[in-house]
């Protein structure tokens, strides 16, 4: 469907337009409609469905079309740099509109939190926070949410994952009664059902492409001990030059600087994010590896939901993720709208039990590769429980 047959007012579908954005995906046409029509949802669809742009465009659309100065919107998410990709969006959305956003997360100085403090009392259309610094805001009795049409929290359940609960349940005590509440989520365990029954209204639900990767996306993985794990990632980018963007996931941030001395010893353009890093140092390595100045990023899952970073060509899981939903989300980094993208996930004799919880949910066996013959020996597949250590390995002498 064409974001014309939606009916989005005029401004909006120029600004559209200006950004090549013509056919609608299937959670933008589902859940547009029901937006426009005030009716309260639960939509759950994985990374790169186009999910911020089924909840900005009909909100977006009420604000030009009401005429609306106040604080209309406010939008609840996890992280700072989700937070910073929805604003983001939004302002290119907004485009030829006379609509004002600001994004509120943790890390900032003095001066952001006075520009915070006037947006929160003036009137800005759209509020993006994070739930603590928000509550920060809200502790101080200044804000002003009485005029509150939309309440939309996105990545619900990563926000339950990382203990926000109490948090949001506050939020919701300063906002009008009569609202419409908006909840997006890539998954949809028990928790989050019995949350959205606290503070939605009849909701209508949408579910678009759960817990399977895109179709474009090449899955491999490695038997492999834990101590090949980086010669293997070096034997794996080997002549690999023309994969412009790659992004390796570890589970820990010990490793993830283990895994960036080990490639910058084999001279690669690599950097490496945390969530231990600085909101101003994040941002400029995401520059960078955007840009394309640097070709491999290596981080915790800090960027595996909500970063908007086009043309990625390859994903490597240097660890099995810990939740199987997270295979999705960091796999789900490449082959985005409609493009092609390969995934690799190195698997020890401990996580081959995990791995292949992972391949029931999303229903398909992983292609087996066998690790380069001057590795040494692998370790054999088998989906036991695991049995602990990796004593068998003995690497080959060269």
């Amino acid at each position: 469907m064409r974001f014309a047959d939606l009916n989005l007012d005029e401004q909006l579908l120029e600004a559209l337009s200006y950004m090549n954005f013509v056919e609608a995906t299937p959670i933008q046409e589902q859940a547009i409609p029901f937006i426009l029509d005030k009716k309260d949802l639960i939509a759950c669809a994985q990374t790169g469905t186009g999910k911020t742009g089924a909840f900005l465009l009909p909100v977006l659309n009420r604000i030009i079309t009401s005429g609306s100065k106040d604080c209309n919107t406010l939008i609840v998410v996890p992280t700072r740099e989700l937070a910073i990709q929805i604003d983001q969006q939004i302002q290119g959305f907004s485009f030829f509109l006379d609509v004002h956003s600001i994004c509120i997360y943790g890390g900032g100085d003095g001066i952001d939190f006075a520009q915070e403090k006037k947006a929160l009392t003036g009137g800005t259309n759209i509020i993006v926070a994070t739930p603590g610094k928000l509550i920060s805001h809200l502790n101080m009795g200044y804000v002003k949410f009485d005029k509150i049409e939309h309440l939309i929290l996105d990545e619900a359940d990563r926000m339950l994952d990382m203990g926000f609960v109490d948090d949001l349940q506050k939020i919701i005590t300063y906002l009008p009664k009569e609202r419409q509440n908006l909840m997006f989520s890539a998954t949809m365990p028990p928790k989050i059902r019995t949350f959205m029954r606290t503070f939605l209204k009849d909701p209508e639900e949408i579910s678009i492409a759960i817990s399977k990767p895109a179709a474009g996306v090449l899955q491999a993985a490695y038997a492999v001990y834990e101590e090949q794990k980086i010669d293997l990632i070096n034997a794996l980018l080997k002549g690999k030059e023309n994969y412009k963007s790659v992004i390796i996931f570890s589970s820990t941030k010990k490793k993830v600087f283990e895994i960036l001395k080990g490639l910058k010893r084999a001279k690669y353009s690599v950097e490496a994010m945390s969530s231990d890093f600085e909101q101003s140092e994040r941002e400029e390595v995401l520059l960078k590896f955007k840009s394309k100045k640097i070709q491999i990023l290596v981080a915790t899952d800090v960027i595996s939901r909500g970063i908007d970073i086009k043309d990625i060509n390859l994903v490597i899981n240097f660890d099995v993720p810990g939740d199987a939903e997270d295979y999705v989300h960091r796999i789900g980094r490449t082959a985005r709208a409609n493009t092609t993208g390969v995934a690799l996930t190195l698997v020890n004799p401990d996580d081959m039990y995990k791995f292949s919880k992972i391949e029931e949910l999303i229903q398909t066996d992983v292609a087996k590769a066998p690790i380069p013959a001057e590795l040494g020996k692998a370790p054999e597949w088998s989906k036991g429980k695991p049995k602990g250590g990796n004593r068998n390995f003995k690497k080959k002498r060269r």
